[in-house]
C-alpha cells in the first residue's frame, strides 16, 4: 500500500519546453471584462466563443430561462435548442457545446459541490447528449463571472481559449505544439498558465485526446491539480462523444484560472444553512462510511464483489452476471498494491466522500508510454466492469492500462468496454475473423488484443477505425457486410439510441431495463440507477412500484445536473437510521438536505414537489428536443434483448434452474410442461414473457410521466408544470394522437 510520505513529485515539464510552446501561440482575439459578481449563486451572464472567428461575446441570461431552466443541465439544453435546428448533425457548424455548472456548484462546505453539465448533438445519437463531471473547471468558470459558455462554430487551425477569472481577461490563441494526449497536455497548459507551481491548483483545463480526432465514442477530460502527487489529474464527461464535436471544431483546449478560493464565493443568501447542513453531513461520513460502502479508502469500486454475487456484474458481453475470477480484482488488491491512503481525494474542496481515488506510480507496460509511471485516476466501478469482466478481463494491472490510455487518448471508457465486449463477441461467433480485424484475436480475456486495439484506434489504423466507429455504427456495417445475421446482432449489440450501455446487467431487473430504456439520452444509469434497489435490497417488489420508481427517480436526479451536484453523496453513504424511515430508498433526510442547500445558496425556498418540477420542465424539455431531432418516440425506447434476456442457449444453460423455475412461476406453465419443452421452446417461451413485461412497464410509466402511448409528452402535462412554450408547442401538436 501506498502512503502518502512516499509520493514524490513528478511529471515535472520543462520550463524551457513550456515557454517554447507559448511562444508558437498566435493570439485572435483578446477581450478585457469585469467578471460579474455572484449573487445568490448566480452570475447571470453567459459567454460565447466562436471559434470561426474568434470572437467573444458575453450576454445576459433572461430571468426566464433562470425560472424555467435552473442552471446546469438546463442552461445547457436552452441554449443548445437556440442554436440548433431540426435538420442539425453534430458536425454541423451551428452545433455547440455547451457548459454550466448551477447555482450550488462551487460551495467548499458540502460533498459533491463541484459538478459541471456538458451538452451538445451527439455523433453517436444524433440527439442531445448530456454528461457530468467533477474537477475544478465548473466552478472556476463560475467565480469567473459565468453561469455558463457555449462554445461554437469551427476554426481552421487548433485553437485554445484561456479564461483569466482574477484578471478579468479572455483569449483565443493559435497553438499549434501541445502534445495532443489529455495527461500530456494538461500539465503543459497547466504549468503555462500557472505563475509558479503552488498556482497550478488555480488552473483547470478542458482537452480531448489523440483518439478524438476520428473516433466517435471520444470525451473530454477536465483538469485538477493534485498538490499531494504534484501531478494534474483527469475527470471526463465521457458519454456520447462530446470529444469528437470539439476536436472537430479545432479546439484544442478550454483553460480557466481562478485564485482565491473560499466558502462564500457563492454570495451566498444564508451561509449558516450551508455550514450547519453541511457539517451534519460531514460527520455522518465519518461514523457511516466505513461502515457502509468504504468510498473514502476505495471510492465506487467497492461494489464490484456485491454485484458479483448478485449476478449483476456485466461479463463477456453482458451474457452472465457475474466472473469466477472476481479475487483478482478485488477492491483490496488495488488497495493493496496501488491506491493512495490518507490522500485528500474530493475532485473539489470540501467533499468528505473523497471518492475520486488514484493509483499512484503506476508503470505501463504496453503503447506510446511504455515504462512510464502515471497516476491513474480510478478505477471507477464503471470503468473496471467494463473493460474488465466484460470483456473476460480480470487482471488489475491489464485493466488500470485500458483506464489511463482511455483517458489520456480521450476515450469513453464506459463505451469502450461494452464496445470491446460486443467485437469479443462477434469474433467468437464468426462475424469477425482474423482477416476481418487486421490479425487481432479479439477472444474474451485476450488482453493483449485489447490492449493493440486501443493503440490502434488512437492512430487511426487497422481495425481501430472501426472500433473507433462504436457499437450502432460496428453493427450496421458488419449487417450491410453480410458478415453475420441482424437479429443476432441487434440483440446481443448492447447500445439504445446509440449510445452503449453502462456496466449493470439487468436481465433479473425489470426496472433497471426501463431506467436503462426510457432515458432521453441512452442507457446511461444516472436518470435511474435502479438496480440496487430493485434486485439487491428488494425496495420496489411490484410492478406499481417499479413504474412509480421510473416516474420518480429520473425527475428527482436530474435536480443534481441542474445545481451542480454530484449524486453519489446522496445515496451511497445514507444516515444511520434511514432504514427506519417511510422511504428509505429516498433517503429522505438527504432530500431536506439538497432543500436547505438550495434555499442558503439562493434564497429560494422549496419542497420536495416544487423540486421535483424544477427537474420535470427539463425533462420534458429534453424529450421534446430530441423529437425535434428525429428521435423521442415509443421505438426509440426499445432496447436490445440481451438486456432483457439470454439471447443463446449458452445463456439460458448457464441459469437453466432460474430461467425453467419463472416459466413455471412468473410465466404460468406447470413444472411438467417446462419439463417437456425443449431447449429453443423454453427460450422462446421466456423471450415472449420478457419483453412483455417491458412493453407492459412502458404502458405503465408514460400515463405517469404526463405522456401520450407514444411517448410525446401531453400538452396540457406541460401547461401543468409550467413548459408550454409556443416553440414546444409546435413540436408535440401535430403527435398528440400519432399512435404507436
Amino acid at each position: 500500500m501506498i502512503k502518502m510520505c512516499d509520493i514524490r513529485k513528478y511529471h515535472d515539464v520543462d520550463p524551457a519546453e513550456i515557454q517554447r510552446m507559448k511562444d508558437a501561440h498566435v493570439v485572435l482575439n483578446h477581450v478585457d471584462y469585469k467578471p460579474q459578481p455572484i449573487v445568490k449563486g448566480y452570475t447571470d451572464k453567459i459567454l460565447t466563443i466562436d471559434v470561426t472567428d474568434a470572437s467573444v461575446k458575453i450576454a445576459d441570461i433572461p430571468a426566464e430561462v433562470k425560472e424555467k431552466f435552473t442552471g446546469g443541465k438546463g442552461y445547457c439544453l436552452r441554449y443548445l435548442w437556440d442554436a440548433t435546428n431540426p435538420n442539425t448533425k453534430w458536425d454541423s457548424p451551428e452545433n455547440e457545446i455547451v457548459m454550466s455548472a448551477g447555482p450550488i456548484a462551487g460551495i467548499t462546505q458540502y460533498a459533491g459541490t463541484g459538478k459541471m453539465l456538458v451538452c451538445t448533438i451527439s455523433p453517436m445519437t444524433d440527439i442531445p447528449i448530456d454528461s457530468n463531471v467533477g474537477g475544478f473547471f465548473g466552478p472556476y468558470l463560475k467565480f469567473s463571472g459565468f453561469d455558463a459558455i457555449e462554445l461554437k462554430g469551427q476554426a481552421e487551425e487548433d485553437v485554445i481559449i484561456v479564461i483569466d477569472g482574477n484578471k478579468g481577461t479572455i483569449s483565443v490563441e493559435k497553438a499549434p505544439l501541445e502534445h495532443m494526449d489529455a495527461h500530456l497536455m494538461g500539465e503543459e497548459l497547466t504549468a503555462m498558465y500557472a505563475d509558479n507551481e503552488n498556482d497550478r491548483k488555480h488552473v483547470a483545463v478542458v482537452c480531448a485526446g489523440s483518439a478524438a480526432e476520428h473516433c466517435n465514442i471520444s470525451m473530454l477530460n477536465f483538469t485538477f491539480y493534485d498538490p499531494n502527487r504534484g501531478v494534474v489529474r483527469l475527470k471526463q464527461a465521457g458519454r456520447g462523444g462530446i470529444g469528437r464535436v470539439f476536436r472537430h471544431k479545432k479546439i484544442k483546449a478550454v483553460v480557466c484560472k481562478y485564485q482565491g478560493i473560499k466558502n462564500d464565493l457563492n454570495n451566498v443568501h444564508d451561509i449558516s444553512i450551508i455550514n450547519k447542513t453541511g457539517v451534519k453531513y460531514h460527520r455522518e461520513m465519518a461514523t457511516q462510511d466505513p461502515k457502509q460502502n468504504n468510498m473514502r479508502k476505495i471510492g465506487t469500486a467497492n461494489t464490484m464483489k456485491t454485484l458479483n454475487d448478485y449476478d449483476i456484474l456485466p461479463t463477456h458481453n453482458f451474457k452472465f452476471g457475474g466472473t469466477p475470477n472476481i479475487a483478482e480484482m478485488h477492491p483490496q488488491v488495488f488497495i493493496e498494491k496501488w491506491l493512495t491512503q490518507g490522500a485528500a481525494d474530493g475532485c473539489w474542496y470540501g467533499c468528505s466522500m473523497a471518492c475520486a481515488k488514484a493509483a499512484d506510480h503506476f508503470e505501463l507496460l504496453t503503447g506510446p508510454y511504455k515504462g512510464s509511471k502515471v497516476v491513474v485516476d480510478g478505477p471507477e466501478y464503471e470503468t473496471a466492469a467494463g473493460v474488465g469482466p466484460n470483456c473476460g478481463i480480470t487482471d488489475p494491472q491489464v485493466i488500470l492500462e485500458l483506464n489511463f490510455y482511455c483517458d489520456t487518448y480521450g476515450l469513453d471508457t464506459i463505451s469502450w468496454g461494452t464496445m470491446c465486449a460486443f467485437l469479443m463477441e462477434c469474433y467468437e461467433n464468426g462475424i469477425l475473423n482474423k482477416e476481418r480485424t487486421g490479425g487481432l484475436e479479439l477472444n474474451f480475456g485476450n488482453a493483449a488484443a485489447a490492449l493493440e486495439l486501443i493503440h490502434l484506434t488512437a492512430k487511426n489504423e487497422g481495425f481501430g477505425k472501426i472500433a473507433a466507429l462504436g457499437s450502432h455504427k460496428q453493427k450496421e456495417l458488419f449487417i450491410k457486410n453480410g458478415w453475420g445475421d441482424a437479429a443476432f446482432l441487434n440483440d446481443i449489440a448492447m447500445e439504445q439510441k446509440g449510445l452503449e450501455y453502462s456496466e449493470y446487467g439487468s436481465k433479473e431487473s425489470l426496472a433497471q431495463q426501463g431506467g436503462y430504456g426510457l432515458t432521453n439520452k441512452g442507457p446511461q444509469h444516472d436518470e435511474a440507477w435502479l438496480i440496487f434497489m430493485d434486485q439487491v435490497n428488494n425496495q420496489i417488489p411490484t410492478f406499481d412500484d417499479k413504474a412509480e420508481a421510473l416516474y420518480y427517480y429520473p425527475r428527482f436526479r436530474t435536480w443534481f445536473g441542474l445545481v451542480g451536484l454530484c449524486k453519489l453523496p446522496w445515496n451511497d453513504v445514507v444516515p444511520e437510521n434511514n432504514s427506519l424511515t417511510d422511504e428509505p430508498a429516498k433517503v429522505p433526510e438527504h432530500v431536506d438536505n439538497y432543500l436547505n442547500l438550495f434555499y442558503g445558496v439562493t434564497g429560494k425556498k422549496i419542497d420536495r414537489e416544487e423540486l421535483l418540477v424544477m427537474s420535470e420542465r427539463v425533462y420534458n424539455f429534453q424529450r421534446i428536443f430530441n423529437i425535434r431531432l428525429g428521435k423521442g418516440l415509443r421505438k426509440h425506447d426499445a432496447i436490445p434483448y440481451r438486456s432483457m434476456g439470454p439471447v443463446t442457449e449458452e445463456e439460458y444453460l448457464s441459469r437453466q434452474d432460474r430461467y425453467d423455475g419463472q416459466l413455471v412461476t412468473k410465466v404460468g406453465f406447470t413444472k411438467e410442461q417446462v419439463a417437456a419443452m425443449s431447449l429453443a421452446e423454453k427460450m422462446a417461451e421466456t423471450r415472449k414473457y420478457r419483453e412483455g413485461e417491458y412493453e407492459k412497464l412502458i404502458n405503465a410509466v408514460y400515463p405517469k410521466r404526463g405522456w401520450t402511448m407514444n411517448g410525446v409528452p401531453k400538452i396540457e402535462h406541460l401547461k401543468k408544470i409550467g413548459m408550454d412554450l409556443p416553440e414546444l408547442i409546435e413540436i408535440v401538436e401535430p403527435l398528440q394522437n400519432l399512435e404507436p
